[in-house]
C-alpha cells in the first residue's frame, strides 16, 4: 500500500518571546508527529507530544531525517526562528522536497522588530546575513541603500560591519539590537568603531540607517 505523504510544514516562530508566536504557528505545531527544532526552540510548544529532532548544524543529516519521516507518512513540522523567509533552514528543505510538498507559515522576524523600534518601514532595506561568515558584498554594492540590516550574532560579524560602515559615506547612524522582545533586550545607538569592542549576543542585528530618515 502506498503511504500518503503529508506536506512538510515550515513554521516561523517569531523573534524569541512567546507572545510573538502566531496562532497559525501554534495550530501547525499541534498537528506534528515530528518537530524539527533548533536548540533555541527546543522548549517551545511543551504541550505537543511529538518526537523532537535537533536540527543542529548538519543540514544534510537533518534533511535525511525529514525524508525518512516524510516517506513514512508522518506529519513533519520544521520550527524556524523568526520568519522562514530570512536566513532559515526553510530554503534547503524547499529545494530538496519541492514547493509543492511544503507549506510555509510565516512568522514575525527580528528584522521587523528592529525597524519597528525605530518607527521605520523596511520594504526597501538591504538585508545581509553575516551570522555564519563574512558576507561577500562590498561597500560599493551598498552605498545606495539608505537602510541596511545585518544579521550578526558573532564577534566577526561586528568586526566586518565596523570595517564596512566608514566606506558607506557620511551621515549613517548605527544601531545594535540584541535579544529583541526578550527580557534582556538591548537596543542602542553606537559608533562604528565601538562594534569591535562590544560583546555580542547570538541574537544580534546591526541597523545602518541614513541619518536624514530619522530626523
Amino acid at each position: 500500500m502506498d503511504v500518503e505523504k503529508k506536506k512538510i510544514i515550515i513554521v516561523g516562530c517569531g523573534p524569541g518571546a512567546e507572545e510573538y508566536i502566531t496562532p497559525a504557528a501554534q495550530a501547525a505545531a499541534a498537528r506534528a508527529d515530528v518537530l524539527i527544532v533548533s536548540r533555541r526552540l527546543m522548549g517551545f510548544f511543551p504541550e505537543v507530544a511529538a518526537e523532537r529532532i535537533d536540527s543542529g548544524v548538519d543540514i544534510d543529516g537533518t534533511l535525511d531525517e525529514i525524508a525518512a519521516r516524510h516517506d513514512a507518512g508522518q506529519q513533519v513540522v520544521l520550527l524556524a526562528t523568526g520568519d522562514p523567509g530570512i536566513a532559515s533552514l526553510a530554503q534547503p528543505v524547499i529545494r530538496r522536497f519541492g514547493r509543492e510538498n511544503c507549506e510555509v507559515i510565516p512568522g514575525i522576524s527580528s528584522i521587523q522588530i528592529a525597524f519597528a523600534r525605530l518607527g521605520l518601514d523596511w520594504q526597501d532595506a538591504r538585508i545581509i546575513s553575516a551570522h555564519g561568515s563574512d558576507p561577500q558584498v562590498s561597500a560599493a554594492d551598498l552605498r545606495a541603500a539608505e537602510k541596511i540590516a545585518i544579521l550578526g550574532g558573532r564577534e566577526g560579524s561586528l568586526r566586518w560591519a565596523a570595517g564596512l560602515i566608514p566606506e558607506l559615506g557620511k551621515g549613517r547612524r548605527v544601531f545594535l539590537c540584541e535579544d529583541l522582545t526578550l527580557p534582556n533586550e538591548k537596543f542602542r545607538e553606537v559608533r562604528a568603531d565601538e562594534l569591535i569592542r562590544i560583546p555580542v549576543s547570538s541574537r544580534a542585528i546591526i541597523l545602518i540607517i541614513q541619518g536624514e530618515l530619522l530626523s
